[in-house]
């Protein structure tokens, strides 16, 4: 899957293109093993997902409505809204996260030592490594290499990644159990939605990277201990950097929810979530907004002023 050509091909070459799902070639260089997804140079007619850096998706698929279907699949443009959650969304959260921590992470760390992962079309996944290899989930199956599967344990979906299961415990503390016999059972509808999170999460974030330019924005990762979405950014000598992220959910949150988790405690009342200390936005809140974009980043940029002030 080469997601950048995919969309060059589609416009018949005429513009230079960005998208947000990683594409090969694999990057062999540190620091982070990974494309860029805004990353320049640009050619003179440049189309992203982002506003400010040439022409949006979202615009073009206004002037060309056939190319709606196909923004909105990648999260590119003519977004489609969030909708509510499956009943399994939780069930099928846990064990997507356990295909994250243990075969999905696993194996880029097997190439390189790098545990970072992508929004992916329908899920999630690794960037481009090793001889451009790539391992993620669409729709809650496993594929890699372009070839697709349904496991049925978590041992037999490491095997088809050609790794054995299990992060290596001096990387971090798991969150999940490493058990090989561990059943995946997945609800498609439910893997569906936890897709479409990570893609309205990386279609903002990677807006916010771009507006926190002067505030040395980190690349958005999803970090597949805590399951969640996240970019960091802000001054840290002064205490106002935090980290800025979307969790599909966790012990202490039954829904998704945005959050900003600032380095150093601060003061004020933006700070009202107990379990980290910082700010969250709940998906319920998501469902009951007209423009759930604008929510988003109007959540986060208020985070980048609580910081500042």
């Amino acid at each position: 899957m080469n997601p950048r050509w995919e969309a060059w091909d589609l416009l018949d070459g005429e513009y230079d293109v960005r998208v947000l799902e990683p594409s090969p070639p694999a990057v062999p260089t540190p620091p982070w093993y990974a494309d860029d997804p805004l990353e320049g140079p640009y050619g003179a007619k440049l189309v992203t997902p982002v506003s400010g850096l040439g022409r949006t998706w979202d615009d073009l698929a206004r002037e060309r409505p056939e190319l709606a279907g196909f923004c909105a699949d990648r999260w590119l443009g003519a977004w489609r809204r969030l909708a509510p959650l499956p009943r399994e969304f939780a069930a099928t959260r846990r064990t997507l996260h356990a295909l994250a921590e243990h075969v999905v992470a696993a194996a880029r760390y097997a190439a390189n030592g790098k545990i970072g992962l992508r929004f992916t079309r329908g899920g999630f996944g690794t960037p481009f490594f090793g001889a451009d290899r790539q391992v993620r989930v669409e729709a809650g199956r496993l594929v890699v290499d372009d070839a697709s599967h349904a496991p049925k344990t978590l041992g037999e979906a490491a095997g088809l990644a050609g790794i054995p299961p299990g992060m290596p415990p001096d990387v971090y503390t798991p969150q999940t159990p490493a058990d090989p016999d561990l059943p995946l059972t997945v609800s498609p509808p439910a893997a569906g939605a936890l897709g479409a999170w990570y893609g309205f999460a990386w279609s903002v974030l990677e807006q916010l990277r771009l507006d926190a330019r002067p505030l040395d924005p980190s690349r958005v990762q999803l970090w597949p201990e805590h399951f969640d979405a996240a970019l960091d950014a802000g001054d840290e000598a002064a205490g106002g950097r935090a980290s800025f992220g979307a969790s599909p959910g966790d012990a202490e949150h039954p829904e998704p929810y945005l959050y900003v988790a600032p380095w150093a405690k601060r003061p004020g009342a933006f700070w009202t979530d107990d379990a980290f200390g910082g700010a969250s936005l709940p998906y319920s809140a998501l469902l009951a907004a007209d423009d759930q974009r604008a929510t988003a980043l109007g959540f986060f940029h208020r985070g980048l002023d609580a910081l500042a002030g």
